[in-house]
């Protein structure tokens, strides 16, 4: 497991790789990873992700609750529920790059079925219905999304990835917008035919090779929105505070 300073420099580097290939714009996006003792290290509200600095990340207890300084993003709540829901979860990345964006905006699940690594990698990108954002319905939206996705379309909003590092986190929102854009090329130059039953079957069989996919027992959603509702805008042992947007 890395120590919180080498998770710190991570998340950071992450971020300025997000604003580097313009899949963030000005404050968007939101990043964090989870500490071996169970807290977690998130993006702070009101800074570019391509200008961060590790001792701007904000650390949060599993429920919301804020130790030490710093103002977290009203989007942490999302990834306190990826977390909450998934044990195997160790990284979460929400960004807005534009193709995957673009579907979101549709409301369209990405299409997934046309390139071997995307397949492989992700199998499916699904999309939530609308969550007015920075309220507790994002994280309520995304729940159902955990139990089969490792990434997913927030309708009218962006792509949310998750991964056993906040490094595998980012690869996936890499692949998600990559398949998104070669998508949209598919559209315009009149279609693809998608892979086969056998071919999926084969896909199917090399992704568990892998040890890829959401495991059922890694999965448990149960009490996820009301523990993090009872801690959400509290300080660990101070008052309470209220986050703003991204």
């Amino acid at each position: 497991m890395p120590t919180e300073p080498e998770l710190r420099e991570a998340i950071c580097e992450v971020g300025r790789r997000l604003w580097m290939r313009s899949q963030v714009a000005a404050n968007d996006g939101n990043i964090s990873a989870r500490m071996a003792d169970g807290t977690i290290l998130c993006t702070p509200s009101g800074v570019s992700k391509g200008f961060m600095e590790p001792g701007q990340l904000v650390r949060l207890t599993p429920d919301g609750r804020v130790i030490g300084d710093g103002r977290p993003s009203s989007e942490a709540m999302l990834h306190l529920v990826c977390y909450c829901a998934r044990r195997d979860v160790h990284g979460v990345v929400h960004a807005h790059p534009p193709y995957a964006t673009a579907f979101a905006a549709l409301g369209c699940a990405l299409p997934t079925r046309y390139l071997t690594e995307i397949a492989v990698s992700l199998w499916e990108v699904p999309c939530t219905e609308f969550a007015r954002p920075g309220t507790t319905e994002v994280a309520e939206v995304a729940l159902p999304m955990l139990a089969t996705a490792d990434a997913f379309l927030l309708r009218n909003h962006g792509p949310v990835t998750v991964g056993r590092d906040v490094w595998e986190a980012h690869h996936r929102m890499e692949w998600v917008e990559q398949g998104a854009q070669v998508a949209a090329i598919i559209a315009q130059i009149g279609g693809a035919e998608p892979f086969s039953a056998e071919q999926l079957d084969e896909l199917r069989s090399i992704r568990a090779d892998l040890g890829l996919g959401v495991d059922p027992g890694d999965h448990n959603p149960s009490g996820c929105i009301e523990r993090i509702a009872e801690g959400w805008g509290r300080r660990a042992g101070r008052a309470s505070t209220a986050p703003t947007q991204e």
